[in-house]
């Protein structure tokens, strides 16, 4: 009876179903304090490279979704002198595109940045920009804009501003409050010119580039634009006549890349993009941020995984007698394994925690250092990638564990028992 008693106290503790059991592998852990720390430190660095360089990623992704999403459903139209975006057109070119067949609307803009001063920070994308387009386009957008607060500006006014979720963060500015545009250079320049706008609406974030938009109407635009323009230019240009690009909505049912092609061979002096080009140059750039993740994910997985490879078959080491004495008062084969995998999961759970704790301070600790700065955060960390983070390090610790709870589920107890 005694023996019985014994056995099946045994086969409880090896099984760890109860609060004893658990209490003995957490006894189990603090064996060899620092050893345990030092694991626990080996899947924290993992975790964290995993937790920061997958925000990055995140964000920029995010960034990469968004544009593909903004592009994809006109054709962009810049001066094909300058090779590429940020030229100058006439207006009068819209109305040359216009006359393409297969066009439906062929919309005027401009652009031009909200801080007069040369931005050496980091950001993604082209930073803040001051945008305009010709009334009654953005019907034939499907990338509609949510209003977080107030309303959309009045096309044909003047002296309105809307501004993206990010450049109303940085700036720290609401509804009503008034914002010079563009921003006042830190040195003064004698050729400075700025002009007040009223704050009337600020859109919900959409994680891609109009979070970084500061919204006028194209009348202002274009005045923004030609303030902007060499001292040479701004006594022999109209700044009413100008656009720095053209958005081209086709027709229902229009390939807009053919689109593309037919304004590049009939409309001079222009330069068309096919929207394909524009989302193959995203998807490209989502290849290497995610490559980027993967790369921290097998640093982890090298880091981490051998750490507790390593710990876990010390301690098997250490406690063979002990094994020996579990099996011979009727511990099976599953419950060792059970115990030593619980042991490893326990592990890589700790320092899974600690590493997503630490990976999230930091990055919030950067993205509010940036904003502090009116610049744009670097980080976007997502319940996707927490969900990864978590399930990376259990998992890693639990298939750790794997090899040295093996090895201590096949000693033999007679041996085990033996051993000093």
């Amino acid at each position: 009876m005694l023996m019985a008693k014994r056995q099946a106290s045994g086969r409880r503790r090896a099984e760890g179903v109860d609060s004893g059991g658990m209490l003995e592998i957490l006894r189990n852990l603090t064996r060899r304090k620092l050893r345990t720390a030092l694991t626990v430190l080996g899947i924290t660095i993992g975790v964290l490279a995993l937790t920061t360089m997958g925000s990055l990623a995140e964000k920029s992704n995010s960034l990469i979704d968004g544009g593909v999403h903004y592009f994809r459903d006109h054709v962009s139209v810049a001066a094909a002198s300058n090779g590429g975006f940020g030229g100058i057109l006439t207006i009068d070119k819209a109305k040359d595109v216009l006359k393409v067949d297969g066009v439906q609307a062929a919309c005027a803009d401009t652009g031009s940045n909200v801080k007069t001063d040369l931005d050496l920070s980091f950001n993604f994308g082209p930073g803040d920009q001051v945008i305009a387009e010709q009334p009654g386009c953005q019907q034939y957008s499907t990338f509609k804009f949510s209003y977080a607060g107030g309303h959309a500006i009045d096309d044909y006014g003047s002296g309105q501003l809307v501004l993206g979720s990010d450049i109303a963060r940085e700036y720290k500015k609401k509804v009503g409050d008034s914002m010079e545009l563009p921003q006042p250079p830190k040195k003064f320049n004698p050729d400075f010119v700025g002009h007040q706008f009223t704050i009337v609406g600020i859109l919900e974030k959409t994680l891609t580039a109009p979070d970084s938009f500061a919204i006028v109407s194209f009348r202002d635009g274009q005045m923004l634009f030609g303030d902007s323009l060499p001292s040479a230019l701004k006594g022999h240009v109209d700044a009413t006549q100008l656009a720095t690009g053209i958005n081209v909505y086709g027709k229902p049912g229009v390939d807009l890349d053919t689109l593309a092609n037919r304004i590049n061979d009939q409309v001079a002096g222009v330069r068309a993009i096919p929207p394909s080009t524009l989302v193959k140059a995203f998807e490209t750039a989502s290849v290497v941020l995610t490559g980027i993740t993967t790369g921290s994910a097998l640093l982890a997985l090298v880091i981490g995984g051998l750490s507790v490879i390593n710990t876990m078959l010390m301690a098997v080491t250490e406690r063979v007698r002990e094994i020996g004495l579990k099996k011979a008062v009727g511990a099976r084969t599953r419950h060792i394994l059970v115990e030593f995998i619980t042991e490893a999961t326990i592990i890589g759970a700790i320092g899974g925690a600690i590493g997503l704790l630490v990976g999230w301070a930091l990055t919030t600790v950067v993205n509010a250092g940036l904003t502090s700065n009116n610049q744009a955060e670097l980080f976007l960390l997502t319940l996707r990638l927490v969900g990864l983070a978590v399930a990376f390090a259990v998992g890693l610790g639990a298939l750790a564990g794997v090899i040295p709870a093996l090895r201590a589920a096949r000693l033999d107890p007679v041996t085990a028992l033996r051993h000093q």
